[in-house]
């Protein structure tokens, strides 16, 4: 299968300025390549740098060295010093990042928040609004919340929303950190569910699960920090 994903010697420092400048050590020298309809779990300690390497890969992280390397449109793009227009780019069209945490615009309803990614790509509002409700009913929303905004929600309720548009748009490259935790059984089977058909149909996946058996189940293998 074609490689979607290389990391290669990647190290980052955190230099805390208000006390004197310290470096706080968090990855370094870390190796990874996934590939199409590959799913590969994250591991080791809390601490360690497992939500961190996530970031570096969205952007939402700097690197302090190494690279970092994202198969978009057919060709490479070195993502470690790419301008903030070109990262957007990477993130509408090819990486997707999933957390267990929903950020939204109040008054925003939840049916909007799951179809903008699809939207975004192109895809008629209804076409997109259709998809947004086939998501939110999988994942247990009642269709009397769709129109509601989430701020309203529990919070399982809102993660839920927040899966739901993480899986709205096909991405070729998936990033997924903890989008089971405080979930339960059933819902944690739906979720699961979701990565399984990610795979299947062809995105590279890296993961982090705290559960064995969820590892288990959607990844074909680890990667310990």
């Amino acid at each position: 299968m074609m490689a979607m994903l290389q990391v290669e010697g990647l190290g980052k420092e955190f230099t805390l300025h208000q006390q004197g400048g310290v470096r706080i050590p968090v990855l370094d020298g870390v190796r990874l390549e996934v590939s199409q309809g590959e799913a590969v779990a994250i591991t080791g300690p809390s601490g360690r740098g497992k939500s961190s390497l996530l970031k570096l890969i969205y952007g939402t992280y700097r690197a302090s060295r190494g690279a970092i390397r994202i198969r978009h449109d057919g060709e490479w793009v070195e993502a470690t010093h790419v301008p903030p227009r070109r990262m957007i780019e990477l993130r509408q069209r090819t990486i997707g990042y999933v957390t267990q945490f929903l950020r939204v615009i109040p008054r925003v309803p939840a049916l909007d928040i799951v179809a903008e990614p699809m939207i975004e790509r192109g895809i008629a509002t209804e076409t997109a609004g259709e998809r947004a409700g086939h998501l939110l009913a999988r994942l247990g929303i009642p269709e009397k919340l769709w129109r509601l905004s989430p701020m309203t929600f529990s919070g399982g309720e809102q993660q839920r929303v927040n899966i739901a548009r993480g899986f709205a748009a096909h991405h070729p490259v998936l990033l997924l950190d903890e989008p089971t935790a405080s979930l339960d059984e059933a819902n944690r089977d739906r979720v699961l569910t979701l990565v399984e058909e990610a795979r299947d149909a062809g995105s590279a996946i890296i993961a982090v699960f705290h559960d064995e058996a969820e590892r288990r189940r959607v990844c074909s293998r680890e990667v310990h920090l």
